[in-house]
């Protein structure tokens, strides 16, 4: 496994993330631990979850799981960076949500729990909320890092001009502010290099892709017929709309030699702002499946290709829409 530094921080994360979210809904607890037992032993040391992970079941149950894996001791919790979020429905009453500084304490101490540990190594607002004062959302995470509850705040789909905002609300109280934003980012969705990409390179943020496969689209079967989300509508229609593109995508990763996936993986990894897209697998085997893709070397007119078959907006704003 290979490790970067998280943004501009000296915390070392390792290039894939373990994306806890199908932990509990879509994959038994048993299995569960024993994909994040392997992703110990191959080196991968950053975590990834959030409070609402659960559903249908219910909100809480994946920081639950991981809790309980961590609560078997050997060194599990010492070794992993943990991230999870807050924002997000968590009951039917008014403060349960949002980024409201009672909302912020009440979701850090309720994760903590479910987790079993006493500190989150990153802290990540899992949505913007504009309804809440920049001042009100750094003093309730100050006070959770001087608590030692928190180490380090991210962010989790923000625009380029929130973390502008957020960075420079920070900045006013000295205060170290973001180190990471997570996006959806992938080949067929590259919206995020026109402003949020170079908000995070401005700002010293780690990228942190979620969705690097789109939803299953980019990890091969261009019919869409495997099993898991590629059987939902939402996915089955995306493989309709660019099906020639997952044509030409999977006959060019053919070419070369690699799967589909560890490509979209590789071609992510190639961007110097990005810290680890994060890996979300069902099972074992997903999980091992995409270890290569840290170790694959894309040349830049392979990267050229994949520019014309998967075509990004044009480049950072304004160059694609002003003179």
């Amino acid at each position: 496994m290979q490790y970067t530094a998280l943004g501009r921080t000296g915390l070392s994360v390792s290039r894939l993330c373990l994306g806890t979210m199908n932990f509990g809904p879509r994959t038994s607890e048993t299995d569960s631990f024993a994909i994040m037992d392997r992703a110990l032993e191959e080196g991968v040391n950053f975590f990834d979850s959030a409070n609402v992970y659960g559903r249908p079941i219910g909100p809480g149950t994946t920081e639950s799981v991981v809790g309980r894996w961590f609560a078997q001791g050997g060194g599990r919790r010492e070794k992993v960076v943990l991230a999870t979020k807050a924002y997000g429905q968590m009951g039917d009453w008014p403060n349960e949500r949002g980024l409201s500084a009672h909302h912020i304490r009440k979701a850090c101490d309720d994760s903590l729990r479910r987790l079993q540990t006493d500190h989150i190594d990153l802290y990540q607002m899992h949505h913007i909320e504009r309804t809440t004062p920049w001042e009100e959302i750094w003093q309730a995470m100050e006070v959770l890092v001087q608590q030692g509850k928190i180490t380090y705040v991210g962010s989790s789909n923000f625009a380029g001009w929130d973390i502008a905002t957020a960075q420079g609300a920070a900045s006013a109280r000295h205060s170290m502010g973001l180190v990471s934003e997570q996006s959806i980012y992938h080949l067929g969705q590259r919206t995020i290099e026109l402003e949020v990409i170079p908000a995070c390179r401005h700002y010293g943020l780690g990228l942190i892709p979620w969705s690097p496969l789109g939803g299953g689209m980019l990890a091969g079967a261009a019919d869409g017929s495997e099993s898991g989300r590629r059987t939902e509508q939402y996915v089955i229609d995306r493989f309709e709309k660019h099906r020639d593109q997952l044509e030409a995508y999977e006959k060019l990763c053919a070419e070369l030699g690699e799967t589909s996936a560890d490509v979209a993986l590789a071609w992510l990894l190639h961007n110097p702002v990005v810290t680890a897209p994060i890996i979300g697998p069902r099972t074992l085997d997903q999980f091992t499946s995409t270890l290569n893709a840290v170790d694959l070397e894309l040349a830049s007119d392979f990267l050229e290709r994949l520019d014309e078959i998967w075509p990004g907006p044009g480049g950072e704003a304004p160059k694609p829409y002003a003179w």
